[in-house]
């Protein structure tokens, strides 16, 4: 039998949960403070709307799935896990470093598995990008470079950094390997008081850097990441169709006779399996729910990942420097 989970918050991310936890035959309940809501997808989906105040002490809910506004991650994780709950938490998973250090630190101690929603780290392109970078067929990586571009979406407490770059930090420590040693960010609030525009520079011990560009005010959409190693440079943009997320550009460069040389190949576009990151994801929750097994996206590179938020952050509005 399926573990039995609950998604709590049912705006546009907690929908596309709900869905697809209803497609893996887990979906047991939904919650949400606006009940007329929670009933609407629960009548759709052929499962009960449970009142937020009783969601918690249900015996009959294994896990929950958190999909609120970030400020209300920690609170609700931590009252999940005392509650013998297993959370997915979306990112981020709160707003600042302590409160995301007191769920993890909550979670472990009730022996419940907390996981974060990096969903990308489940995207086929990036798996496979992933594999072939640790194969060393890239040679030794030096440099990645991560653009999240497009128009909104807008939100009263998360700028442009918070919102879309957790998904490009993940990825980036995945192929890291290791936690930044430097961090450094600059942005530019040009609708209101949050940065719509952000960049975020990074040095690593083992000698790797990277940057990474997020923008929520871009006339076009832009999703892509691009790994580059000593042998070869490999490209994951997931607006390309799926025979074409991930290319290969292999390379040499040299000296001859005291002037740079350098030869390049076409693309290689590797096959990747087809499949919803979010599916995948969902399934490898599940699977650690059975197994007690800890979940690739877990609390320590959730806690990781906030660490380079916050260093990265522009403190006011306008341009200015993180630290």
């Amino acid at each position: 039998m399926a573990p039995r989970v609950a998604v709590l918050g049912c705006g546009y991310w907690g929908s596309n949960h709900i869905r697809t936890l209803k497609n893996l035959g887990a979906l047991a309940a939904v919650a949400d403070i606006n009940a007329d809501r929670a009933e609407g997808f629960a009548v759709e989906h052929g499962v009960e709307a449970i009142a937020v105040d009783k969601l918690f002490g249900r015996k009959d809910i294994d896990a929950l799935v958190l999909a609120l506004p970030p400020q209300f991650h920690a609170e609700n994780a931590i009252r999940a896990v005392n509650s013998g709950k297993d959370v997915l938490v979306e990112k981020p998973i709160a707003l600042n470093v302590a409160e995301a250090e007191a769920e993890v630190a909550a979670a472990k101690a009730k022996k419940r598995i907390f996981m974060v929603g990096h969903v990308l780290r489940f995207h086929p392109a990036f798996e496979k990008l992933l594999e072939i970078a640790r194969s060393g067929a890239l040679g030794e990586l030096r440099y990645i470079d991560s653009h999240r571009l497009g128009l909104g979406k807008f939100h009263t407490e998360s700028d442009a950094l918070w919102d879309l770059a957790p998904h490009d930090i993940s990825m980036i420590l995945a192929l890291a390997g290791c936690e930044p040693a430097e961090v450094r960010g600059e942005g530019a609030a040009i609708i209101d008081r949050l940065s719509d525009f952000a960049h975020v520079n990074m040095s690593f011990p083992n000698g790797m850097r990277s940057h990474l560009v997020a923008s929520r005010l871009n006339p076009y959409r832009e999703r892509r990441l691009i790994a580059v190693g000593t042998k070869a440079m490999a490209v994951f943009d997931d607006v390309e169709p799926w025979e074409r997320k991930l290319a290969i550009y292999r390379f040499a460069v040299w000296r001859d006779s005291g002037e740079w040389a350098f030869t390049a190949d076409e693309p290689e576009y590797i096959p990747v399996e087809e499949a919803l990151p979010l599916t995948q994801e969902l399934r490898h929750f599940l699977h650690c729910i059975e197994t007690r097994q800890e979940p690739r996206t877990n609390g320590a590179e959730a806690i990781a990942v906030l660490k380079i938020l916050t260093a990265g952050s522009v403190k006011h509005s306008g341009v200015g420097g993180g630290v």
